[in-house]
């Protein structure tokens, strides 16, 4: 009696095993949904559509010009202290942008093809408009970069809520997230320095 029940109990046993392995095999099917890690990875190759590239594409030359008029302000003697500090706020943020984006663009094989966009588009800056930045000063400059500035982040802003219903990569929803949110807190700021110069 005793030989069948050894059976009987290893047979048990092994059964229970490929039971817990399936389990545990099932589990670990589960784990990229609840860890992001893996995903950008994945995403960088696969996770994203037209909406993803054409946003990505759009705001490396949208941010580098919202970089350029900041370092035209900042270059400038006489600028009110409370918009250089939203000029260096700009830069710092817009930066770090331009340099993901283009590593974005990179991974999915994307050319970027809108370095030459239309001026105009997406609020950015006319040739004349840069000028006329670069050839004030004082009090001219700060109220004439927070104009320009308010139009240019409301261009940011509808991109990237744009971006926001048509995207499907995560990390790049997640960023358009952070300009509207950001960039509109910014363009209040800008709005209540206009009243103030």
């Amino acid at each position: 009696m005793n030989p069948p029940r050894r059976y009987a109990l290893a047979a048990a046993t092994f059964a229970l095993a490929i039971t817990l392995s399936a389990c545990s095999t099932a589990g670990n099917d589960d784990s990229p949904e609840q860890e992001p890690a893996p995903a950008p990875s994945s995403d960088a190759v696969s996770g994203f559509n037209d909406a993803d590239v054409v946003f990505a594409q759009m705001m490396v030359p949208h941010h580098e010009q919202a970089v350029e008029m900041s370092d035209m302000l900042l270059a400038k003697d006489g600028i009110d202290a409370q918009v250089v500090s939203l000029a260096t706020q700009v830069k710092d943020a817009q930066q770090p942008e331009i340099e993901q984006l283009n590593e974005w663009l990179d991974a999915w094989g994307a050319d970027d093809n809108m370095a030459g966009m239309d001026h105009g588009a997406g609020g950015m800056m006319s040739n004349d408009d840069m000028m006329a930045l670069d050839g004030a000063s004082g009090a001219e400059a700060s109220q004439l970069f927070l104009e320009q500035m308010i139009v240019h982040h409301e261009g940011a802003v509808e991109m990237a809520e744009t971006e926001i219903n048509d995207g499907v990569n995560a990390d790049a929803i997640e960023m358009a997230g952070a300009i509207v949110l950001t960039q509109s807190e910014e363009i209040n700021v800008m709005r209540n320095l206009l009243g103030s110069l």
